[in-house]
């Protein structure tokens, strides 16, 4: 009899939620915060990508529309100084190029 490779039993580690953590839905869909420094200070940036990108949106560095269905950037300051919640209120949609020559 053939042998099957199918694994039996419990596994004893190593899993995405053996620590407990639920997987969180928002990074899956928008993307991974990270940090850039730019020449004005630094910034938290996030990539939406185009099946999240539903609304309509101008940005910053060209004054042009974002459109639904685009794959762009959400930036907001990391270094502001009235508080996190105003920065994150004052974050800005822009596209992927503009965002890169800032």
């Amino acid at each position: 009899m053939p042998r099957s490779n199918r694994p039996r039993g419990g596994r004893s580690g190593g899993g995405p939620d053996d620590d407990g953590d639920e997987l969180d839905i928002s990074r899956v869909l928008y993307g991974t915060l990270r940090t850039e420094t730019k020449r004005d200070g630094q910034w938290n940036v996030q990539a939406v990508s185009a099946t999240s990108a539903a609304k309509f949106y101008t940005c910053p560095g060209c004054s042009l529309e974002i459109t639904p269905g685009t794959p762009h950037i959400v930036a907001w300051r990391a270094d502001g100084l009235l508080g996190e919640a105003d920065d994150i209120a004052a974050r800005r949609h822009w596209h992927s190029h503009c965002w890169k020559i800032k």
